[in-house]
């Protein structure tokens, strides 16, 4: 009997089939490691270690991921036990062997976990990762130490420096994992891994006992150049480095020791604290406060021309939106819920298209930071100034119509745009006025001060050579002063007029549509932290 029943879907799970014990964790919707999930894995696991009947252990998860990371609703918190490093030192120490079934992704503690168990199955199409640096942090539960033990230290650098995911089939060629199947459930996957170590055809190996990665000055030093030129204002990068250095150098235990130690820096880092405020603001900037609908938009009249549109054609199928041209095609003209304007659009064409087409209730003028809204437009898109194909926009709500708003930003959200809802007036041309202020007569001067401390104003000032971004060092600090002063002053006086309904949702646009460092947080964040001017 499933042990999910008697438990009442607690979020692991145990089960035995045949002489192999299944630890199976359901905690949806991305299987994160929070505490009862830490908890539940140790109780499993004691439970298949006392189980005389079982030789076996496989790690599985149910839905559609393996585990993603940490669960972010302890983010900020103080660490409730069982810590993480723990729950793996008790998997790898097992003297059963543990096989995980990866699928999905194995991101941050997830993979860390995986790396504690001693063989690695994933399903094609899985992605392994070891993203923390993208929060200020590193691998904190052993992953500094067990992976270069498996890829040498420039595979463990390139990840950890940089954050990104690699596929199935790259991690086998570097030993991530040490097989790839082409399948589609990971729980049967469980089944037949079970079979194979019974059968012999499988060598578990514990990571911590391999051999330790070879140190390669050469190869440290490049990453330290890397990281000195592309990101010397950041923190944790740099500690990765440190971490995976000792891994060649101090034995496993001592390793993960200084590991720990690296990880607690992080966390007291200002600029840990600035991404993880980022991470959390980026999800609810498209919620309108009192607004619960999920309504989304199926047929978008898209009117004129704009690289925009064109960006939302390669989406749209897939998004289960269709867009149509309502003056090429009259008989899509009574289908169509709303119609984005691009701005080439003359006031006499627009009118004339709002007579034809009377029962469309919304229309959105497509604008630029500094463009007249002539139209009696309900809703503003506002894009970033500069930027070809923007990612994030904001929706201008210049009528009070939250619901019309909500289901436009539910459906542009569909269409992969991170959207920012504001009112009134746009905040992108609020900020955008304000940064323009600071460019003064003598902002080329202090251009490379401010690349070099993260500042990417590339789009409105000619880009520096490396020489001058070493001469601007001696600047930086003042330079930067100014900048943050002049971003400060312009969130204190958005959040005064009640442009937002966040006053993160100013932080996302800086970061997102101006380039302001996503270290500091972002300008409202840097206000109420007591950054100060």
């Amino acid at each position: 009997m499933s042990t999910s029943e008697s438990l009442g879907g607690a979020p692991v799970q145990y089960t035995r089939e045949g002489r192999s014990g299944r630890i199976c964790i359901n905690n949806p919707p991305v299987n994160a490691l929070g505490q009862a999930v830490r908890q539940g894995v140790l109780e499993a696991l004691q439970e298949a270690l006392e189980d005389k009947a079982v030789d076996v252990i496989v790690m599985v998860a149910a839905g559609r991921t393996f585990i993603a990371g940490a669960d972010i609703r302890e983010f900020g918190k103080p660490p409730q036990p069982p810590l993480l490093a723990s729950v793996i030192t008790a998997l790898e120490a097992s003297h059963k062997p543990i096989i995980a079934v990866l699928h999905g992704t194995a991101l941050g503690g997830g993979l860390e976990v995986a790396l504690g168990c001693h063989w690695r199955i994933a399903l094609e199409g899985t992605r392994v990762g070891l993203p923390e640096v993208k929060l200020g942090l590193l691998p904190g539960a052993g992953g500094t130490q067990r992976l270069p033990r498996l890829t040498g230290i420039d595979m463990a650098l390139d990840m950890m420096t940089s954050g990104r995911f690699v596929d199935a089939d790259e991690a086998r060629r570097h030993g991530i994992v040490d097989e790839v199947v082409a399948a589609e459930d990971p729980q049967a996957v469980a089944r037949l891994a079970a079979e194979q170590w019974l059968a012999g055809e499988i060598a578990p190996r514990l990571i911590s006992e391999l051999s330790p990665p070879a140190h390669a000055q050469d190869v440290l030093e490049r990453y330290r150049r890397q990281l000195r030129r592309d990101v010397p204002y950041l923190f944790s990068p740099f500690r990765c480095v440190e971490a995976v250095e000792a891994a060649t150098q101090r034995s496993f235990a001592d390793g993960v020791a200084y590991e720990r130690e690296l990880f607690r820096q992080c966390m007291d880092s200002p600029q840990r604290a600035g991404m993880i405020h980022h991470f959390f603001a980026i999800r609810d900037t498209h919620k309108v406060p009192g607004t619960k609908t999920n309504e989304r938009l199926t047929t978008l009249g898209l009117i004129g021309h704009h690289p925009l549109f064109g960006t939302l054609a390669s989406l749209a199928e897939k998004a289960g939106v269709t867009l149509v041209d309502p003056e090429a095609d009259d008989a899509s003209c009574h289908s169509v819920q709303a119609c984005l304007v691009a701005p080439d659009i003359g006031t006499d064409r627009y009118r004339r298209l709002r007579g034809v087409m009377p029962q469309v209730p919304l229309w959105i003028d497509v604008a630029a930071p500094d463009a007249r809204w002539r139209r009696d437009s309900d809703i503003a898109l506002v894009l970033p100034p500069h930027a070809a194909e923007p990612r994030v926009c904001e929706l201008v709500d210049r009528t009070g119509h939250a619901t019309h708003v909500q289901v436009l930003a539910n459906t542009l959200r569909r269409l992969k745009r991170q959207v920012v809802v504001t009112r009134g007036r746009s905040v992108i041309s609020a900020l955008d006025t304000a940064l323009r202020h600071v460019l003064n007569d003598d902002a080329e001067a202090q251009a490379a001060a401010w690349l070099a401390n993260g500042w990417d104003l590339s789009p409105w000032l000619a880009t520096e050579s490396a020489d001058a971004i070493e001469r601007a060092e001696g600047q930086g600090a003042e330079a930067c002063r100014t900048l943050d002063h002049a971003w400060q002053q312009a969130a204190l006086q958005i959040s005064t007029a009640g442009l937002v309904h966040r006053d993160s949702d100013i932080d996302v646009l800086g970061i997102q549509a101006f380039g302001y460092p996503a270290h500091l947080g972002g300008p409202s964040f840097r206000v109420l932290s007591g950054a100060g001017f």
